[in-house]
């Protein structure tokens, strides 16, 4: 993976990483294979570099927390490699959409840590308050001429997002204790300054842009054909069959396909439906903080 060290500025850090190239679906998939398969360091590593820009783009998004952005950039690589390490090449999305959230994941975790040597965000609920309350703050305020959120305004957001109005004042404190504005601009040469999001190239071919519309769902995609996946060819038919079917099949029908009772069919069902939600909720749990 490209180097990062005192003597490599953030403006050519970027400059590098964009110019690696992208890769068709089919090259990705064909990467992760070797790497899954055979342990292929030089085609896990062009996985990676290929991605490099997509972490500048998440990093970009996550820049108003008071840290530095080269520090994001280092952890969201950190997360890109976890992704690669678990991606499955099998099941048909493209690598960004999984990615992106291991990503994320890894630069919120660094942020919550960093943020205060006061613990913050210890529970699920308290994460998300600590990275939706600006925006849900600054979209209720827009409209008035008041800076702080009024007493109806802590109730409205309670209910938005579901997490205690105590909650909500105390970290509406911590946030604005640093509220910092950091548009880090930068000028090169005799041009003007300009933001340093301003930099990234911006086309409809661009890694994140392919996948950020409809990652969330992807990634439910994604876990739902992975928890399929832990069971047996007859389980994971029943399960498919009676759930997840356009039209379900009745428990008497799929007792005569597998000439087993309707007893044993809903037995199989049930222990299927349980194993499917362990596993849902393990993999979703690793984003949901961080979503």
């Amino acid at each position: 993976m490209l180097c990062i060290d005192s003597s490599t500025s953030l403006t050519q850090y970027i400059a590098k990483v964009n110019h690696f190239p992208m890769l068709s679906q089919e090259e990705e998939i064909q990467l992760a294979k070797n790497w899954h398969e055979h342990q292929d360091i030089p085609s896990a590593h062009k996985l990676i570099t290929s991605h490099l820009s997509l972490v500048v783009k998440v990093a970009m998004k996550l820049k108003n927390y008071g840290l530095s952005l080269m520090d994001l950039i280092m952890e969201g690589n950190i997360g890109l490699m976890q992704a690669v390490k678990k991606f499955n090449p099998d099941l048909g999305f493209r690598f960004s959409t999984y990615a992106v959230w291991w990503i994320k994941a890894s630069m919120k975790d660094f942020i919550l840590k960093s943020w205060s040597c006061v613990k913050i965000g210890t529970t699920q609920a308290q994460r998300k308050l600590f990275f939706s309350l600006r925006k849900t703050k600054k979209r209720i305020l827009q409209y008035s001429n008041r800076e702080n959120l009024s007493d109806e305004d802590v109730k409205a957001i309670s209910n938005e997002l579901s997490v205690s109005e105590e909650d909500i004042v105390q970290m509406d404190r911590r946030l604005a204790q640093k509220d910092l504005s950091l548009n880090e601009s930068i000028k090169i040469n005799n041009e003007p300054a300009k933001e340093l999001q301003e930099m990234i190239p911006c086309n409809s071919l661009n890694q994140e842009l392919t996948c950020q519309n409809n990652e969330e769902r992807e990634l439910k995609e994604v876990i739902l054909k992975n928890a399929l996946a832990t069971l047996n060819e007859r389980a994971r038919d029943i399960f498919v069959s009676k759930y997840l079917s356009d039209h379900p099949k009745t428990l008497d029908e799929l007792s005569k396909k597998y000439c087993v009772s309707r007893e044993r069919i809903r037995q199989i069902a049930e222990q299927s439906m349980g194993k499917v939600k362990q596993y849902i909720q393990s993999e979703s749990l690793k984003f949901s903080l961080y979503a």
